[in-house]
Formats: structure tokens, C-alpha cells, sequence
């Protein structure tokens, strides 16, 4: 049963504290009702759930998740991603979370170790590995990018949006551009609230309507004799139409250089 689940790892206790222990951290994760139940009557969410009163019990210092949330549908898998989020705060047990979306790291960490290879490339906050990646992979690891190549001259990289600065990297170096999707600051040909700062020409070749806003396919005209397209993504609020002339700045806050085979 779920309660005789829960008790499993309190083996130290009396039976009548162990079942209030239980009863407790069941209560907490929303369980309690289903003291009784067995596991092939509880849902998918259930389960986890269980599972997480079980770790929770013994009072842990230290709790080890690898890939907690896999298996659930997107709704329950947000849902219960936020409960334990709450519960591991509100119980402040260290928590080791393993994980291959970026999304779930970004959301539930303080501070995110990548892997590559088997080797750690970069640690930080959430914060500082989305805005100060140290290399290609853990730029496009964290969000879709934009690729161009380039060589470095005079301390930047020729590109269709204008220079672009290769901030400590040789000139003569090959490199890529990273252009994260919403670093394409998309505006309507005479828009007073575009910025002073001019923009270049393009076009809508497809728009779809997202949950987290408009991802636009949009193509920019020739450079260096190749037509080049480009993915950009604006609030849902910002309507665009397919074939229409539209204005496209870069920001250079979300546009990354680094040498090529970094």
C-alpha cells in the first residue's frame, strides 16, 4: 500500500511513528487519501508524488533526483514540477537534480553544473549561463540559435545586422555567430517605437502562433550573395502576417562569438 510505501526507510522508528511520519510528508504532497490505495490504481502524478514522500520521510540532508519528472505529460509534468520545487525550498534539503531539458534546469536550479562529454563546461546560476555562456554548446544547449561563420577583423565579424564584436579573439579567427531567436528585434517598416537606431529590411516567410509567443521564419535578403533566413521569436501580442515588410534590429545582449571547433 502507499502508506507501508512511505515507511519503507523508517526502519529506526516505532511502527505508530512511523505511520505519523508517513501520514505527514503524504499530507504534504497531497496524499494522505490514498493511504490504502496500491499502485495500479494511482495515476502517473500519483506515483511520483508517492515516490517523493518515501525520500521525504527519513528527513534527508542531502536527495538525489535523476530525470524525477520523465514520463508525464506536459501539464502534470510543469505541475509537479513546481510542488516538489515548493517542497524541497520549504524542507531546504540539498538537491542534486539530473536532467536533459534545459527548460527543468532553468526552472527548478540555483545554480546549473553542464555536461559535455563527461566533463563539467561551465557552472553557474541560471542566469549567468543563459546571458554569459562560455562556449557554443552550452549557448545553443539552453535555446535554438541562429548560425553564421566568419573571420574576425579588427576586433569583429562582418554580418548582415552590421559588425558584431569578437571580444577577445584574434583577428583571423574563424568563428560562429550565435543569434538567439529573440535577439531579432522585429518592427513594422515606420514604426515611431522601433529605437533610433536603423534598422534592415526583411520579410515574413512563415509565422506560427506558440505558447510562449510568435516563432517568425523571416527572410533578410542577400548577404554576401546568399539569401539567408533567420528564426525570431516576439511576444503573442505582436501580430505579423505572412509575406509582410518588416524592420529587424540585432541585439547584441543574446548575439554570442566564439571560435569555430570551440
Amino acid at each position: 500500500s502507499v502508506l507501508r510505501n512511505v515507511t519503507f526507510g523508517l526502519a529506526g522508528m516505532g511502527r505508530a511513528e512511523a505511520q505519523l511520519r508517513a501520514r505527514e510528508v503524504l499530507g504534504q504532497v497531497g496524499m494522505v487519501d490514498y493511504c490504502d490505495a496500491f499502485p495500479h490504481v494511482l495515476s502517473g502524478g500519483q506515483q511520483k508524488r508517492v515516490a517523493l514522500a518515501r525520500a521525504l520521510a527519513p528527513r534527508p540532508k542531502v536527495m538525489l533526483f535523476d530525470e524525477p519528472f520523465s514520463g508525464l505529460d506536459a501539464q502534470l509534468r510543469s505541475q509537479i514540477r513546481e510542488e516538489t520545487l515548493h517542497l524541497m525550498k520549504d524542507s531546504g534539503t540539498t538537491t542534486l537534480i539530473v536532467t536533459h531539458d534545459p527548460e527543468e534546469a532553468m526552472y527548478m536550479a540555483d545554480r546549473i553544473a553542464v555536461l559535455h562529454q563527461g566533463h563539467i563546461v561551465q557552472v553557474g546560476t541560471p542566469v549567468e549561463l543563459y546571458r554569459q555562456p562560455n562556449s557554443a554548446f552550452v549557448t545553443n544547449f539552453f535555446s535554438s540559435v541562429n548560425r553564421l561563420n566568419g573571420v574576425v577583423e579588427a576586433g569583429a565579424v562582418a554580418g548582415p545586422f552590421g559588425a558584431v564584436a569578437a571580444d577577445g579573439i584574434a583577428d583571423g579567427t574563424a568563428v560562429e555567430v550565435l543569434i538567439r531567436p529573440e535577439a531579432i528585434l522585429i518592427s513594422r517598416i515606420g514604426d515611431d517605437n522601433a529605437g533610433n537606431e536603423e534598422g534592415h529590411s526583411a520579410h515574413i516567410i512563415t509565422t506560427r502562433a506558440l505558447r510562449r509567443g510568435n516563432f517568425i521564419h523571416l527572410c533578410l535578403g542577400e548577404f554576401e550573395d546568399t539569401h539567408l533566413h533567420f528564426h525570431s521569436r516576439v511576444p503573442s501580442r505582436f501580430v505579423l502576417e505572412e509575406g509582410e515588410a518588416i524592420s529587424v534590429r540585432l541585439d547584441p545582449a543574446q548575439t554570442f562569438v566564439f571560435p569555430v571547433g570551440d
